[in-house]
């Protein structure tokens, strides 16, 4: 069974935007990673269950970039999405660790980041 175990929120101030969210809800910082900009850097937090990407927004509009689910089996996962309806993503993703395997988009354009779970 697939689990959601990936959002992600894009911010103009990822430090302020972190600390709200562990200050209020008591989320661990677990990484940081890319260049910093004049938004900040990307930052992860975790409840221990759930990874809460704190995303620079750049030139991005602010709120819930997009989710990500764990699956067993990405090919699996990926066809099905396809034929329930969804359209497809890329398969040629940096290998980095900032991105999933892959993704698709549902039927309304939400990315779902399909993946065999977050690596810290």
């Amino acid at each position: 069974m697939a689990r959601i175990r990936h959002i992600a929120l894009l911010t103009k101030d990822t430090e302020k935007l972190s600390e709200f969210y562990k200050t209020s809800f008591g989320l661990k910082e677990v990484a940081r990673s890319g260049e910093a900009s004049e938004h900040g850097r990307a930052i992860y937090l975790s409840d221990g269950h759930i990874n809460l990407a704190v995303l620079p927004a750049r030139n991005r509009r602010e709120g819930i970039y997009h989710f990500g689910m764990e699956v067993e089996d990405v090919k699996g996962a990926t066809q099905t999405a396809l034929a329930a309806g969804a359209t497809g993503g890329t398969a040629n993703l940096p290998r980095d660790g900032r991105f999933a395997e892959t993704f698709v988009l549902d039927p309304v354009g939400t990315r779902v980041d399909l993946s065999l779970g977050w690596k810290v």
